[in-house]
């Protein structure tokens, strides 16, 4: 059986969500879900351990061209220790060539091969590496063990497999040969005509700290399934996930009888980045970017002549005008503001409340009680270590205590402080690095302050005129600064309709009314677009054919037809 007649069934059942957008994946969602979940569990554990180094760094196997040295700086931030791993450091020239050369079989390879060899990738993922992976995940990205399971996991390669839909969807929209003909005067031509697909080039996928797979596994699908070559930039902090990834990529495509340099790693340092010098590389024909807005931008404004997909960050926003259950809805707010301490993409940021207060079925409530009682749902999450620990995980970086404790002083100098934040006693490792959230209460004259994504557990409550000028106001922050997703509460229809076309027009993904278990800015694959493109947020949606087409172009010959 070929690889793609064994994972037809997935395939085509991804290939129905994609089209009906229903809830649906051939994975378990949770890991006490996974077959034999605690020998598999143990293993990736095992696997996991088995990379670390102790006095002296211990090296990443990985078999590439260009090979010049070693580097490695990654820190859990769970122990606050090196993971003592030394990767192999590139020539990034040999890179690109090995990629180039890479190219020409895979390309011409039919549809169903790539796609057949991609979808052993995602198997061969699931199967052997999903809990060594998630271990990566925690000890790099700082997620917790269950985020780093699903959302970094399952969640992760069931946008891969979306990208594969999309793929296939695209390029079978172009019929491989045709038969013309038409009259010219009194004679008839008849011409036989063949298309082909032809790649664009090499991509360069970066992959941010935070959620480094998450991103980055649709667009190396994307680009591979139209048989482009790619070129793997990890962030410093987390390069593991992605080196077990690229590893896993390489074997898949070598067993397959293609050439394994389709997929490679470039990694740098912080003190010297690699970024700039990829993204303006000579031979880079595509760029996937997820991480900070500013370099986002540069790359934006910088790819060209290469395509560029990026996703970014910006203000998220929440208005809240009227409900039915106000403890409900600051409950799942609350949630929403403590999930992975706020360092996701799509975690919101800027409250916006009425003057007035929000119209609830025993009454108003008044605004400031409502900003006293949503620090206090917060509390509540975040008050027990153990609780904590499975909400908040820890802080990625130090750059973002540094920005907890600069916005805390501004936020005392400028509005008030509702919630103070505070390191927490991880259960379990003793020394990781976390806080809980910061909250703060400011006019709307403090824009500057609350005008730009403040990445990790800070947010704001900003009181405005009434409804329709928090609805301004929340839109003007998307517009300007980019936002991915947006929070309404109101119980008036017409609000709920002038909303849902000034957050259309402003390209942010709205949500309307939720409160319950699910949390407030979870993305489901093969149902939910994850950006729009409408906004500084990022140029490129997860997942529609504007991602996969014009990663490959179409080039025709004609001939004189046979009669």
């Amino acid at each position: 059986m070929n690889l793609f007649e064994r994972h037809r069934t997935h395939f085509e059942g991804a290939q129905v969500a994609c089209r009906e957008r229903f809830c649906w994946s051939p994975f378990p969602d949770l890991p006490n879900k996974y077959p034999d979940t605690a020998a598999a569990q143990a293993l990736g554990l095992a696997a996991f351990q088995a990379h670390l180094g102790g006095r002296e760094p211990r090296t990443f196997s990985l078999d590439q061209p260009g090979t010049i040295g070693s580097l490695g700086e990654e820190i859990s931030p769970y122990t606050q220790t090196g993971l003592g791993i030394c990767y192999p450091k590139a020539d990034v020239d040999q890179l690109f060539a090995a990629a180039e050369s890479a190219m020409p079989i895979w390309s011409a390879a039919s549809i169903e091969t790539r796609i057949g060899v991609l979808m052993e990738v995602v198997d061969t993922i699931y199967r052997e590496h999903l809990f060594e992976i998630a271990h990566a995940v925690m000890h790099t990205a700082g997620q917790s063990f269950n985020m780093a399971y699903a959302g970094s996991g399952v969640n992760a390669l069931d946008r891969a497999i979306e990208a594969l839909v999309y793929a296939d969807q695209a390029m079978r929209s172009v019929a491989p040969t045709a038969r013309w003909e038409r009259q010219f005067g009194p004679s008839k031509i008849a011409l036989q005509k063949t298309y082909r697909l032809v790649p664009r080039g090499v991509a360069v996928c970066f992959s941010c700290a935070s959620f480094p797979t998450w991103n980055a596994w649709p667009s190396m699908m994307a680009s591979l399934a139209t048989g482009n070559a790619v070129i793997v930039k990890p962030h410093p902090a987390t390069v593991l996930p992605m080196a077990i990834t690229v590893r896993v990529f390489r074997q898949v495509l070598e067993a397959a009888g293609f050439d394994p340099n389709l997929v490679t790693l470039a990694l740098d340092t912080t003190a010297e980045p690699l970024g700039k010098l990829l993204v303006k590389h000579p031979k880079t024909a595509i760029v996937d970017f997820t991480g900070s807005a500013r370099f986002g931008q540069w790359v934006e404004q910088n790819a060209h002549p290469a395509l560029s997909f990026t996703e970014t960050a910006g203000c998220n926003t929440v208005v809240l005008e009227s409900v039915d259950d106000l403890d409900a809805v600051l409950r799942s707010l609350a949630t929403t503001l403590c999930m992975f301490s706020a360092q996701m993409c799509t975690s919101p940021q800027n409250i916006y409340i009425p003057a007035g207060g929000v119209r609830t079925p025993a009454g108003t409530v008044p605004a400031d009680e409502v900003a006293q009682r949503l620090p206090a749902a917060v509390s509540a999450l975040t008050g027990d270590p153990k609780k904590a620990a499975m909400i908040l995980a820890t802080i990625q970086s130090d750059h973002t205590l540094a920005l907890l404790r600069d916005m805390q002083s501004q936020g005392a100098q400028r509005g008030r402080v509702l919630l103070q934040p505070r390191p927490y006693t991880h259960p379990e490792f003793a020394h990781a690095r976390t806080s809980t959230p910061l909250m703060l209460q400011v006019g709307k004259s403090e824009r500057d302050l609350y005008g730009a994504e403040r990445f990790g557990p800070i947010s704001f409550v900003i009181t405005c005129d009434d409804a329709a000028d928090a609805l301004l106001q929340a839109t003007a922050d998307v517009k300007q600064f980019g936002g991915l997703t947006a929070f309404l509460y109101s119980t008036d229809e017409d609000t709920i309709a002038r909303a849902e076309v000034a957050y259309a027009r402003a390209g942010a993904q709205l949500t309307i009314n939720l409160t319950g278990a699910m949390p407030l800015n979870f993305a489901a694959a093969y149902s939910d677009y994850h950006v729009t493109g409408l906004n500084p947020a990022g140029n490129a949606s997860l997942t529609n054919l504007a991602f996969v087409a014009s990663r490959f172009c179409i080039s025709q010959s004609r001939r004189p037809a046979a009669a």
